[in-house]
């Protein structure tokens, strides 16, 4: 089964590409679904068909979904939020506020992915196409199960020592109420979720993502930083659709002079797009709307190609063995030294690109290397791990790709710091 996650910055077409792309592989045959998990819905506006919170019939091969977010959350959040309710409560907090703290920002967004990993699991379809949210909130929820994976991980043995331990030494004297079993069931079952639906988003061979903008210098700025901050977390993304783009047959004086515009935007994109296909979708006369005129747009935009097959794979991680230790590197398109920020700290590698922060697990045989080298170039996040010394210990160490650290040495030499063995991203 192939999934197809589409997103874009609000108002760039990401809603019609994604259902054209559907239309047009329900028509070459394929079991077709088509879902969106927008807070803002337009899926049914495009399709021209109504749409529900489960999958419902559009068309021959083809059905759709506008997935019920809130729904989800009270499924796989409810128990646990009852539990954070009971804990603001005891601290204070009006019952009416401590409901609405209770929800972290982009929680809602998340659950609607939950239904992404259960269609792939249930496997009655040959093709799954994501209508995401705009790309700020695309961004938030699909860094979240990761996120939240990692808090929970670390949440559920230390729920149950205090549930085994703490709470019959202490009993009724505890200062805040612990977990129960069932609390504690429903956290570890949510951890579980969350891991399945990371496993489908970064699988390659599975999952792809498109980034739809429109050629202004704005949108596809906006898609170059979404780029670098998709690939720190591992995902795929397969092509850039630039949609309205000018036709050729354009002479007017004013949309000559905007065509010429658009093709040198064009030109960057292609550029430094990491080697991913960018796909032209022409600017039409008319909005498309219905399945006809969606097979339309999608038969322009894709032509010849596939619409279900891969059309990039890039390798976003590899650790590599080198002298006297290993080599890490993460491709990290549109980048820059000034946004990243290398940190080992105990088991992990935290990298950190704007205001997105990734852990990674470092392999066992790693995770007491010293960071010798970190640099950025051409997209890529090359850092070098030294093997300690036996019986050596080792300190946390980080790099910081500042203004003056990206000055401090053009050549690829690490400055140490003053208190830390390490220095600059160069």
């Amino acid at each position: 089964m192939r999934v197809l996650l589409f997103t874009g910055k609000g108002g760039v077409g990401k809603t019609s590409i994604a259902a054209a792309t559907a239309v047009r592989a329900a028509r070459q045959g394929a079991r077709t679904l088509v879902l969106s998990t927008d807070p803002a819905h337009s899926l049914s506006d495009a399709l021209d068909v109504e749409l529900g919170g489960e999958p419902g019939r559009v068309a021959t091969n083809l059905e759709g979904q506008q997935v019920d977010a809130r729904a989800r959350l009270e499924t796989h959040w409810r128990r646990v939020q009852e539990y954070v309710i009971s804990l603001l409560s005891h601290g204070g907090v009006d019952e009416l506020e401590a409901e609405e703290l209770s929800v972290l920002p982009g929680l809602e967004e998340v659950f609607g992915l939950v239904d992404v990993r259960d269609h792939v699991a249930a496997g009655r379809h040959d093709l799954l196409v994501v209508d995401c949210a705009p790309t700020a909130e695309t961004l938030r929820l699909l860094s979240l199960p990761p996120a939240l994976g990692w808090y929970l991980q670390r949440l559920s043995p230390l729920a149950r020592r205090w549930h085994s331990v703490i709470q019959p030494l202490l009993g009724d004297r505890a200062a805040v109420p612990a977990p129960q079993p069932d609390v504690l069931s429903a956290v570890e079952a949510l951890h579980h979720t969350l891991d399945g639906v990371r496993d489908v988003l970064v699988d390659a061979h599975t999952t792809s993502l498109r980034l739809v903008v429109t050629p202004e210098r704005v949108v596809m700025a906006e898609a170059r930083r979404l780029m670098g901050q998709l690939a720190l977390f591992g995902y795929n993304v397969d092509a850039a659709v630039v949609n309205r783009v000018l036709p050729d047959e354009v002479d007017h004086p004013f949309f000559t002079a905007a065509k010429r515009r658009q093709q040198d935007l064009l030109g960057e994109l292609e550029d430094g797009f990491a080697g991913a296909p960018v796909l032209n979708a022409p600017l039409r006369a008319t909005e498309p709307v219905g399945a006809d005129a969606l097979a339309e747009l999608a038969d322009a935009l894709y032509g010849e190609r596939d619409e279900r097959a891969v059309l990039h794979h890039g390798e976003p991680l590899r650790i590599e063995p080198a002298a006297q230790g290993w080599t890490l590197r993460l491709r990290l398109p549109f980048v820059e030294r000034e946004e990243l920020d290398v940190l080992r700290r105990g088991e992990e590698l935290l990298v950190r690109v704007g205001s997105q922060t990734r852990s990674l697990m470092l392999p066992a045989a790693l995770r007491r290397g010293e960071i010798a080298e970190a640099t950025l170039c051409d997209g890529e996040l090359v850092v070098r791990l030294m093997a300690p010394e036996p019986g050596e210990a080792t300190e946390p160490s980080s790099w910081a790709g500042s203004p003056a650290a990206a000055s401090a040495s053009s050549t690829g030499d690490v400055a140490p710091g003053p208190t830390h063995t390490g220095g600059h991203v160069s």
